[in-house]
């Protein structure tokens, strides 16, 4: 039996998450003043609670499950690569579209602790999402995701009012290919952008001296199974192979401000109708998840 598309709900279909329905239970997700300064300061911010042990557990079997080709579900993907590692002795799974297949990852969307700092970091505004990924690199054979700005493969929307929440299903480290950045990257322009899974310090070769000299201190994001790293579209960012005897599986919401526009009249995703250019960026594939003035 074919899967239900669930990009035609624009709410929670499951009770992964519970709601808010009063202004105080909303206020306990805020980030604090130093947490969005922290932000704005160094183009990321790690470390920010999203799930508990059972939704943990329950997006990491959902996980299980969409890696396999044979999910009745395969089809709603816009992009699925079993292994989209260049190198050929490693292993890197990236997929986009797990939110329309699994009421576990369409209901992320959906969590207020996302929402509320989402909002906050993009300056409290409505959020309208983009796209999500499900990122997983095996035990010793993890590949790489090379050093990139998120904004180089998104320059078919504008303006840039773009966030991306990166969160771990696994503790992320070191040894297993956490993500790093560059702290004021996000205030270097707009760089070339790599292959994402290809040599990852390509993007070196693109730098001035100054930004060569910060590109070789990088801050690693260290962050624990649940809990989430937000950056910034131009934040320079990537992760290196998985060498431990642990997996390292996350999902990553790319959202942006309600009233983005598409810039081109091709389409924005595989398999979604095309937004002609010049036109908002929303409907059944770009829905609207909060709005901090009626939330």
């Amino acid at each position: 039996m074919p899967a239900i598309d669930l990009s035609k709900a624009h709410k929670l279909v499951s009770d992964l998450f519970r709601w808010p329905v009063t202004e105080e239970e909303w206020k306990q997700y805020r980030l604090s003043d130093e947490q969005i300064d922290f932000f704005n300061r160094n183009g990321y911010l790690a470390g920010i609670k999203m799930l508990d042990e059972a939704q943990i557990e329950k997006l990491r079997a959902e996980l299980t499950e969409l890696a396999d080709t044979s999910h009745p579900g395969h089809n709603l993907f816009y992009e699925f690569h079993s292994n989209e590692s260049t190198d050929p002795s490693t292993i890197l799974f990236h997929a986009l579209g797990a939110w329309r297949i699994t009421p576990g990852f369409h209901d992320v969307l959906w969590n207020p602790r996302f929402l509320v700092a989402a909002s906050q970091l993009l300056g409290n505004v409505p959020v309208r999402f983009w796209h999500d990924q499900l990122f997983y690199k095996p035990a010793k054979t993890g590949g790489v995701v090379a050093w990139h700005q998120d904004y180089s493969y998104w320059t078919r929307t504008k303006p840039v009012a773009h966030l991306t929440c990166w969160c771990g299903l696994d503790d992320a480290t070191k040894e297993n290919g956490c993500v790093q950045y560059i702290p004021g990257s996000h205030r270097w322009g707009l760089l070339p952008k790599p292959d994402l899974a290809g040599d990852l310090h390509s993007i070196r070769d693109s730098l001035n001296e100054e930004q060569k000299k910060q590109f070789d201190r990088p801050q690693f994001a260290e962050v624990k199974a649940g809990e989430a790293i937000f950056h910034h579209p131009f934040a320079l960012h990537g992760s290196g192979e998985n060498k431990s005897s642990r997996p390292r599986r996350a999902f990553v919401i790319n959202a942006f401000a309600d009233g983005v526009i598409s810039d081109t009249n091709a389409e924005l995703l595989a398999g979604v109708p095309p937004v002609a250019k010049g036109a908002r960026m929303e409907g059944q594939f770009f829905p609207l998840l909060y709005n901090p003035v009626k939330n």
